[in-house]
């Protein structure tokens, strides 16, 4: 996910914390993505997320949903970060 690759590379000018939750959600939606591929990965541990019937399709929605509203709330919590004024000047100059 995007947001855990801007705090990874700006480290460490971003807080640990924010990194680690970053990380967390870009890790929930991994584990999405490969529950939703037509591979059979329940050996591992991932019990499939069937997106072709219409339980698995709103299960997978309502997944997305709810990372759109974390990963918003992290990008706020980055942004914030990077217009402190600190931080900002030590950017500029």
């Amino acid at each position: 996910m995007d947001i855990y690759k801007w705090c990874f590379k700006l480290a460490p000018l971003v807080p640990s914390d924010l990194t680690l939750d970053a990380f967390k959600l870009a890790r929930r939606i991994r584990e999405m993505d490969m529950r939703a591929a037509p591979y059979d990965l329940s050996s591992l541990g991932y019990e499939p997320v069937r997106i072709e019937t219409p339980e698995g399709k709103a299960e997978y929605v309502a997944a997305q949903r709810v990372f759109t509203r974390e990963g918003n709330l992290l990008r706020q919590r980055l942004l914030a970060v990077l217009r402190a004024p600190a931080l900002a000047h030590s950017l500029v100059g």
